[in-house]
């Protein structure tokens, strides 16, 4: 595995900040830019699009901020049902504070927080009082009432204009959310609405990194958003509206396409008059596809994450988070594709890892776990569980023991540590089991380092993971998986419970 770039972010960043200002001057100054996907911390595209800055739109933000205020939008219904942001394992709206606290650090303040879909839902009224508590302009927009058949209705005062205006003095408002489904294009409208009863003739136009228009529809990059957005049954088509009125051909994907006929109508009524737009695609921004520089880079890259996102799915269906027809659908893509899950090379040494670890356990009942990892120089290390360490506590020492050329018999962790670990789990907070979990491990190896200059040498190997793959034979616990979130590395694992325990901790 190497670290070589696909994607040239210095061009990306010049074309987006122009391409959204020359947007803005056809509105009257005025343009509500929809954000979709994740603002900041944007692995998936940084996955598929190698070289890619997960934080490049705070950069494009920063480009902008003079000119630009920020909506954040979340739908009340996340917030009742505690919806979860897989890379963080964090909920929908705990990453809204964590946005507008990530923005702030950015020196970004964001105008306003709108609870979308609001009929007072007791978590999304507590999350609102938590807000303005904390001095944070909440606004609550209820349902539409006529959408999305009666137009009349929808750009009306009852429709519309039922929804709290959120005035803003920039030519540009960026609207943006924690996901898919949080009310953005809604807002925007709302507020497009709102600024031409007040005779401002306002805008709207959509930031979204994926699907890539100009990419073709059977790109690995395009067929990774439809893995991605599986749950949601997102899939890619051609965009019919572009088709017929340019006689090209443009990705999309079925919302766009399927709410554009309504949406035209909807902004011909609010601006009384012709609407700019003839196709889904005619309202995008993107540049993302032209700042790629290594086309066959980004085709390995999609397919691996293709791969990684079916195993995710598989581990949602067993913790009963998704349905069957997910994975199906995931695993359909992987077919077309002409894709066996041994491509990603991390597997079959997982599984050998577990299975050693049995044959070496004989007549011990338990779970064998094995864990592998590839490290940027295509060298394979391994680990597995231990009446001391779990599996991906095993492998992340191993990992840096090998990236710091450390023989494997030197053990980085004194006993006198690990013991004084095991005793504080057991016999103080009586926990049931005596290993470190990763997360416990990487605290007793930062004790350890002070004093043991090997400890100290393989902990500074530890930023060298990020970005490596890895893959499990069992779902990692809360504590392995919060230590491999840190550390950055791609993470896969077979569905199977670590415990039959149905409550781990």
């Amino acid at each position: 595995m190497t670290s070589v770039s696909a994607f040239d972010n210095e061009k990306y960043i010049q074309e987006q900040t122009a391409e959204i200002l020359e947007r803005t001057k056809k509105f009257d100054s005025k343009l509500y830019l929809e954000f979709g996907g994740k603002l900041l911390y944007d692995f998936h595209a940084s996955r598929v699009l190698p070289g890619y800055d997960p934080n490049i739109k705070m950069r494009l933000l920063q480009n902008l901020k003079q000119n630009a205020d920020i909506i954040l939008c979340i739908y009340a219904g996340d917030i009742e049902r505690k919806k979860i942001r897989a890379d963080f394992g964090i909920t929908y709206d705990a990453e809204a504070l964590k946005l507008i606290d990530d923005l702030r650090s950015w020196g970004i303040e964001v105008l306003g927080v709108a609870i979308t879909r609001y009929s007072e839902q007791p978590s999304a009224k507590l999350f609102k009082n938590r807000l303005e508590r904390r001095n944070i302009k909440v606004y609550t927009h209820p349902y539409t009432k006529g959408y999305p058949t009666d137009i009349d209705l929808i750009v009306s005062d009852e429709g519309y204009g039922a929804n709290s205006f959120i005035a803003s003095d920039k030519p540009l408002v960026i609207v943006t959310g924690p996901g898919p489904g949080s009310g953005k294009l809604a807002t925007c409208l709302s507020q497009v609405y709102h600024e031409h009863k007040r005779g401002v003739k306002a805008g709207y136009a959509k930031f979204e990194t994926f699907p890539i228009w100009n990419l073709p529809i059977n790109h690995p990059v395009n067929i990774a958003y439809e893995a991605a957005t599986a749950d949601i049954k997102d899939y890619n088509l051609i965009d019919p509206f572009h088709l017929e009125a340019y006689n090209k051909k443009a990705v999309n994907y079925n919302r766009d396409v399927e709410v554009f006929p309504v949406l035209r109508r909807i902004l011909k009524k609010i601006s009384g008059g012709n609407s700019l737009y003839q196709s889904p695609t005619d309202m995008g921004v993107n540049r993302a596809g032209f700042a790629i520089t290594d086309d066959a880079r980004t085709h390995e890259a999609a397919k691996q994450e293709i791969i990684r996102r079916y195993f995710r799915y598989r581990c949602e269906y067993v913790m009963g988070l998704t349905d069957k027809e997910t994975v199906q659908r995931v695993e359909l893509l992987i077919k077309d594709l002409n894709l066996s899950l041994e491509y990603r090379s991390v597997i079959e040494p997982a599984h050998r890892a577990a299975e050693n670890a049995q044959q070496g356990n004989r007549g011990n009942e338990g779970i064998f776990c094995g864990a592998a990892m590839e490290l940027k120089d295509g060298t394979i290390v391994t680990g597995n569980n231990s009446s001391l360490f779990h599996a991906a506590s095993s492998l992340i020492l191993n990992a840096i023991k090998h990236l710091a050329g450390i023989p494997q018999q030197i053990k980085l962790l004194p006993e006198s540590i690990t013991e004084s670990v095991s005793n504080l789990k057991t016999h103080i907070l009586k926990e049931k089991t005596l290993s470190l979990d990763l997360v416990e491990t990487l605290i007793a190896l930062s004790i350890s380092a002070p004093s043991n200059p090997v400890a100290k040498l393989a902990m500074e190997k530890l930023t060298e993971l990020r970005a490596c793959e890895v893959h499990m034979t069992h779902m990692p616990t809360p504590g392995d998986e919060a230590g491999l979130r840190r550390l950055g590395v791609n993470l896969t694992t077979d569905p199977n419970f670590s415990s039959k325990d149905l409550f781990v901790t």
